[in-house]
C-alpha cells in the first residue's frame, strides 16, 4: 500500500474505527453542518440607493432651485456617474456628475431662467463599491403640478453575463482556496507518507484543481471587465472592444484597481505553481512551502470579491461588514471547495484498492475534513445571519426581488438538506438498521449528489448577487430643502440651504436686479446659532455663475434655531444685510450610515466568540511552549485587564475632558439674543447708538480694543457692555428695553474688521 501507517489500512485500523461511528463523522454534527452550509446565504453583492434628494420626486416648486442634488447611501464612480435635466419634451438642458468634495453626491446646477412647467432628472449612478449601474428618473415642477409626466424606477432585476462570471469567479475561487486547504489539513495528515508526502495520483488530481482554478479565475475575471465596461458605457461587447473602453475602465474606477490587482495575483500564483513543479524534486522543502501558502493566496482571492462587494458600500459599520463577509466566505468556501476537490480526486485515489480498503480511506478523510468543519458551523451561522440583517430591516424586504430570489436560493437547498437528513441516518449502522436505509448510502455517490446541488445552488447564489437589495424606507429622502427669499432695494435675495440638516451644507445664494442675474456684488456669510451663542466667522461666498453665489461648511452641528447673515457689498461700497433665521430638522440630514442595534452587537459577540474558541486550541499550545507557571498566567492576565481597563477608562476620560473644554470654552449664555440682525434691527440699532452712545463713538483707545474683539465676543458679553458699560465706556443702554439693547449690539457688530 501506498499510504502510511496512519493511513487506513487493514494492520493500522481496526473494525470500529473503519465504521462511521461518533468519533469519525458523528451524523449529530453531519446533520446542522449540512443544513447551515446549504440554507445560509453566501455574499451577495447589490446596489446602494438614494438617501435624500432635492427637490424630492414630483415636488411642486414656488421658484426655480439652484441646483439638483442626490445623495446615495454609498460611494460612486465619478467618471461613469451622470445626471441630466431634461424639459417636459425631452430635451437636455443641463448636465452635472458626482461632486468633486462627496462621491456619493450628484448634482447638477441648474440654468437661471428655468420657466414653469414639469422636469425630468435623469439619473445614471455608477456604485464604486460593487461596480453596478441603474438608471431611474425623478420629476419635479416649476408652478403648478401638472399630469401626464412621470419618472422611471430603477430596475430590479439581475444581469445575466454578471450573474455568469460571479458564478466562475466564486467558484474559482472557492476551488483554489478549498483544494490547497484540503491538500495541507486534510490530505496529508490523513493519507500522507510522511517525509514522502501523498502518492502522485492524489497530488496531480490537486494540481489539476488548483490549475483549472486558475484558467477559471482568468475567464471570469476577463468576462467581468468586458461586462463590467458595458454597464459603465452602457453600449455592447462589440463597441467595448473595438473602442478599448475597457482601458478606460481599468486606469479610472475601484473596479478596475481591484481587476488589475486580482490578476496580478493570479500571475503570482500560477508562477509559485510553477515553482512548485519545477524544483519539486531539486528544492522539496521549497515547493512543500509553496503549497502550505496556496490557502492564503485563495483568502486573499476571496477577500478582494468583498471588497468589490456590497458591504463595502454597507451602511452598518462597512469595515466590519467586509470582515464578516469574508469570514462567511472563507468557511462555505473551504466546504463546497473541499468537497467538490474530494470528488474530483477520489476515483483515481482510491482505484487501486479493493472495496474495503476504499471505505478505509474515504472515512479516514471524512474525519479529518468534518472535524475542521465543525468550528465553523456556528461561524457560517452567525455571519450568515449578521449578512442578513445589513439587507432585510423590516418584513416588507422579504416581498422584493432580493427577497424572492434568497426564497429560490432556499429551495434549491432543500435537497441537499434532505440529502443531509438520508446521511444522518445511514452513516449510523444502529439506525441504518431499523430504517429501510442502505448503509453504503454515505460514500462517494452521495458525495457527488451534494456537489452537484451546491454548484446549483451556487448559481443561485451568483444571481443573488447581482440583484438589487432592499431599499429601506427612508422618510427623510423626501425632505425639502429649507429656503427663504427677501429685497434689497432693488437687489432680490433667494437662500437655500443644502440639505439642510447637522452636518456639511452648501448655502446658495441666488440674487437678481430687475429679473437679470446680479453678477456685480460680493456676498459675505455667517452662521449664528443664538441659543449657544455661536456664530463662525465671515466667509465669501463664491460666485459660480451670474447671480448664484455659493459656500459651504460644516457650521450647523445640530438641530434647532440658526441664522444666516449676509452682507450684499455692492460696487458703490454699500453694503446692505439681509438675515433669514432657519429651523434645522434633524430629520434633514444625509444619513448614510446606520447605527448598530442590540441584536448586531450580540452576533457580533457570538462571532467574536466562535472564533476565540476556534483559537483555544492554538493558544493552549502556544501556552505549552511559553512554560508559564500559574503565577505567570495569573500577572499575565491581570496586566491585560489592567491594561485594557487603563485603554478604556482613559478613552472615556479623555471624551469627559473635551466635552468640560468646550463648555468652558462655549459656556451657555446668560442672556440669549432673540432680535434677528436684519436690516430693520440694524437701522434701529444704528439710530440708538448714535443717539445714546455718545461716548463710545470717540474711537477711545477702550473703544478700539472692544471693536477689536468682535470677531471673538459673544452676544452676551456685547450686551453687558451695552447696558453696563465696558472700562472706560460708559453704559449706554441702561434705559433700554431689551429689545431695543440687542438692536444696538447687532448694529455694533457691523464695525467688524474682515480680512
Amino acid at each position: 500500500m501506498e499510504f502510511s501507517a496512519r493511513s487506513p489500512s487493514p494492520g493500522a485500523i481496526g473494525y470500529n474505527d473503519v465504521m462511521f461511528n461518533a468519533r469519525l463523522l458523528p451524523p449529530r454534527r453531519l446533520l446542522p453542518l449540512l443544513l447551515v452550509l446549504c440554507l445560509c446565504p453566501l455574499s451577495a453583492q447589490a446596489h446602494g440607493y438614494i438617501v435624500r434628494a432635492i427637490p424630492a420626486d414630483r415636488s411642486a416648486l414656488e421658484r426655480p432651485p439652484t441646483r439638483l442634488q442626490y445623495w446615495f447611501s454609498e460611494d460612486l464612480e465619478p467618471r461613469f456617474s451622470e445626471i441630466h435635466l431634461r424639459d417636459q419634451g425631452g430635451v437636455v438642458i443641463a448636465s452635472g456628475g458626482v461632486d468633486d468634495a462627496n462621491h456619493a453626491l450628484l448634482t447638477l446646477r441648474v440654468p437661471a431662467g428655468l420657466a414653469d412647467g414639469a422636469y425630468v432628472v435623469e439619473l445614471r449612478p455608477a456604485f464604486a463599491s460593487d461596480g453596478h449601474v441603474i438608471a431611474e428618473s425623478r420629476v419635479f415642477f416649476v408652478g403648478e403640478a401638472v399630469g401626464g409626466v412621470a419618472g422611471s424606477e430603477a430596475s430590479d432585476r439581475a444581469i445575466p453575463l454578471e450573474a455568469l462570471w460571479r458564478a466562475a469567479l466564486n467558484l474559482a475561487n472557492f476551488l483554489f482556496f478549498g483544494a490547497s486547504l484540503l491538500y495541507s489539513a486534510v490530505l496529508l495528515p490523513a493519507w500522507g507518507r510522511g517525509a514522502g508526502g501523498l502518492p502522485e495520483r492524489v497530488t496531480r488530481r490537486v494540481k489539476g484543481c488548483l490549475i483549472a482554478a486558475v484558467v477559471l479565475a482568468f475567464a471570469a475575471n476577463m468576462i467581468g471587465l468586458l461586462q463590467q465596461s458595458m454597464a459603465f458605457f452602457n453600449t455592447d461587447a462589440a463597441q467595448v472592444l473595438q473602442q478599448n473602453l475597457w482601458q478606460v475602465v481599468l486606469i479610472g474606477s475601484r473596479f478596475g484597481d481591484i481587476w488589475t490587482f486580482r490578476v496580478v495575483l493570479l500571475i503570482f500564483c500560477a508562477v509559485l505553481l510553477f515553482v512548485a513543479e519545477y524544483y519539486r524534486a531539486l528544492m522539496p522543502q521549497l515547493a512543500a512551502g509553496i503549497w502550505r501558502g496556496l490557502p492564503w493566496l485563495g483568502a486573499i482571492f476571496i477577500g478582494l470579491s468583498m471588497v468589490t462587494s456590497h458591504a463595502a458600500g454597507s451602511p452598518l459599520l462597512p469595515w466590519v461588514a467586509i470582515g464578516i463577509d469574508w469570514l462567511h466566505a472563507l468557511a462555505v468556501a473551504f466546504w463546497l471547495g473541499g468537497a467538490l476537490t474530494l470528488t474530483l480526486l477520489l476515483p483515481a485515489a482510491l482505484a487501486p484498492y479493493d472495496a474495503e480498503q476504499r471505505t478505509m480511506a474515504l472515512r479516514a478523510v471524512l474525519r479529518r475534513f468534518s472535524r475542521i468543519l465543525l468550528p465553523l458551523v456556528a461561524l457560517v451561522i452567525l455571519s450568515g445571519l449578521y449578512n442578513a440583517l445589513n439587507y432585510f430591516v423590516s418584513p416588507a424586504d422579504i416581498a422584493s426581488a432580493y427577497g424572492r430570489t434568497l426564497g429560490v436560493k432556499l429551495l434549491l437547498a432543500t435537497p441537499v438538506f434532505i440529502l443531509g437528513a438520508w446521511q444522518h441516518f445511514a452513516l449510523r449502522p444502529q439506525l441504518a438498521a431499523r430504517l429501510p436505509l442502505r448503509a453504503d448510502l454515505g460514500g462517494e455517490r452521495l458525495l457527488r449528489l451534494e456537489v452537484a446541488l451546491m454548484l446549483l445552488t451556487l448559481l443561485a447564489v451568483a444571481w443573488l448577487s447581482a440583484t438589487p437589495i432592499p431599499q429601506p424606507e427612508i422618510p427623510r429622502a423626501d425632505i425639502a430643502a429649507p429656503q427663504a427669499a427677501t429685497s434689497l432695494g432693488e437687489l432680490n435675495l433667494s437662500s437655500a440651504i443644502i440639505p439642510g440638516g447637522p452636518g456639511v451644507n452648501t448655502y446658495d445664494t441666488v440674487i437678481k436686479r430687475a429679473d437679470a442675474p446680479a453678477a456685480d456684488v460680493e456676498v459675505y456669510i455667517q452662521l449664528v446659532n443664538p441659543q449657544r451663542d455661536f456664530r463662525s466667522a465671515w466667509h465669501k461666498a463664491e460666485q459660480v455663475e451670474d447671480g448664484l453665489y455659493v459656500s459651504a461648511g460644516d457650521e450647523i452641528d445640530r438641530a434647532g434655531n440658526w441664522w444666516t447673515l449676509l452682507d450684499v457689498a455692492t460696487p458703490d461700497g454699500v453694503i446692505k444685510r439681509a438675515a433669514f433665521a432657519w429651523q434645522i430638522n434633524a430629520a434633514a440630514a444625509v444619513q448614510q450610515a446606520r447605527q448598530p442595534q442590540l441584536i448586531h452587537i450580540v452576533v457580533l459577540l457570538g462571532i467574536a466568540g466562535v472564533v476565540a474558541a476556534w483559537s483555544a486550541g492554538r493558544a493552549r499550545r502556544l501556552l505549552a511552549a511559553l512554560q508559564l507557571t500559574p503565577a505567570s498566567f495569573l500577572i499575565a492576565s491581570l496586566a491585560v485587564v489592567v491594561t485594557l481597563g487603563v485603554m478604556v477608562g482613559g478613552a472615556q476620560l479623555l471624551g469627559e475632558r473635551q466635552r468640560d473644554y468646550e463648555l468652558t470654552l462655549n459656556p451657555p449664555p446668560a442672556v440669549v439674543n432673540s432680535v434677528l440682525p436684519d436690516a430693520a434691527s440694524l437701522a434701529r440699532g444704528e439710530a440708538l447708538y448714535r443717539e445714546r452712545c455718545l461716548v463710545w463713538q470717540g474711537e477711545s483707545a477702550d473703544f478700539r480694543a472692544l471693536r477689536n474683539r468682535l470677531a471673538t465676543a459673544r452676544d452676551e458679553f456685547l450686551y453687558a457692555a451695552v447696558a453696563s458699560g465696558w472700562r472706560g465706556l460708559s453704559a449706554c443702554g441702561a434705559a433700554l428695553s431689551v429689545v431695543a439693547r440687542w438692536d444696538v449690539v447687532n448694529y455694533f457688530r457691523t464695525f467688524e474688521r474682515r480680512a
